[in-house]
């Protein structure tokens, strides 16, 4: 039975340790950076106390974590302020994976994924392609044991920065949709890639537009099997089980600290922190709900696909709060209250659209009639 530090797991309480000690040796170095470069560097430095995947199989340099113990080190992490590592999607999508599907040339990646010398991005959105993601039209066609690709992928995070990508095809235009893909593993460096920055309305460039022209890569690339692409991406979005507790964990804790720090008199604006304040405690109390099941072995179903939609919901209205509660003087300048609104217009497309969460709820839960 624990009952040292609030009932801790020996991980995360490990964890506590070494960032009691990283962290202040990184500032010395870095400061406040929250540059790539900077979020690269403290990626090293984590992986080398075994922290980058601490969820990853022990044998391929993670620490073989269970969902509770990984929530809570999740949690250490956001409570001491961590900056987010640089190859976060490598870490959470891309290395599991080639740890799921990959041969064992292809698992020899995964230390470089780790220390963060390769960054990894998936090539999936395309402009006809979001959130519907089987209607894809890049391709992929094999000829003598070499695949040429053409197409485009747009909304791609870290996609200027990124080394390596994890890129859907197709491989067969004849099959159904969902059917004809296929994962490939591609060196951003080879000819033909042409990848352009995507200014968003905060002023970064996050995210990159690829341009795939006569784009060719050794059939030893596929990830897979050939035109199992889907089943591959499904499986490995559904491997990061714990990502939208951890939304509602840290937009109860946004919330909190916004109620601690705002100094409001404005009983209309007060009235809104306390909306805020209810909305935080709601989802904080379903991701708890959501491990418990996770811890009992049920599978992510719907209530995670609920908890994504609310927190959509709640970081936009969080924005917007913290606007009102700054003043008029929030408009004029970079003033960080007008930064984190723009920011928070974003939360209705990360991670899975509100429109289309709607449409699933309503159809799969609710159990309501397609809309002909």
């Amino acid at each position: 039975m624990r009952t040292v530090c609030n009932d801790l797991s020996p991980a995360a309480l490990e964890l506590r340790t070494f960032l009691g000690k990283a962290l202040p040796e990184f500032h010395a170095e870095w400061g406040d950076d929250r540059s790539f470069a900077a979020r690269r560097a403290w990626q090293a430095r984590m992986n080398e106390g075994r922290w980058a995947a601490p969820s990853w199989p022990v044998e391929f340099g993670g620490r073989g974590l269970t969902v509770t113990e990984r929530v809570e080190c999740d949690t250490e992490l956001a409570r001491v302020g961590a900056p987010i590592m640089a190859g976060v999607l490598g870490l959470q999508n891309v290395g599991p994976a080639l740890i799921m599907f990959g041969t064992y040339e292809q698992r020899e990646l995964l230390p470089r994924i780790l220390s963060g010398d390769e960054i990894w991005v998936q090539g999936f959105s395309e402009p006809g392609a979001g959130s519907d993601l089987a209607s894809l039209l890049t391709r992929a066609e094999l000829d003598d044991d070499v695949f040429t690709i053409n197409g485009q992928k747009v909304w791609t995070t870290n996609g200027m920065e990124a080394t390596h990508g994890f890129i859907l095809a197709r491989t067969d235009r004849d099959a159904a949709k969902h059917r004809g893909l296929s994962v490939l593993l591609v060196d951003l460096q080879v000819p033909g890639i042409d990848r352009r920055p995507l200014r968003q309305i905060t002023g970064e460039s996050e995210f990159a537009e690829m341009f795939f022209t006569d784009v060719r890569v050794p059939r030893s690339a596929l990830l897979g099997g050939m035109h199992d692409g889907w089943r591959v991406t499904m499986e490995t979005l559904g491997y990061e089980r714990t990502g939208v507790i951890n939304m509602a964990a840290r937009l109860q804790r946004e919330v909190e600290k916004a109620v601690a720090q705002l100094e409001v008199s404005d009983p209309a604006i007060r009235d809104q922190l306390t909306r805020r304040w209810m909305e935080g405690k709601i989802l904080g109390l379903m991701g708890a709900r959501a491990l418990a099941g996770l811890q009992q072995g049920q599978p992510p179903g719907a209530e995670q696909s609920i908890i994504k939609f609310g927190w959509s919901l709640a970081q936009g209205k969080l924005g917007e709060t913290i606007v009102d509660a700054a003043g008029p003087g929030a408009l004029v300048g970079n003033h960080p209250a007008t930064f984190d609104f723009l920011r928070s217009r974003a939360s209705t497309i990360a991670a899975g659209t509100t429109e289309v969460l709607r449409t699933m709820l309503g159809e799969r839960v609710l159990g309501l009639p397609r809309e002909t």
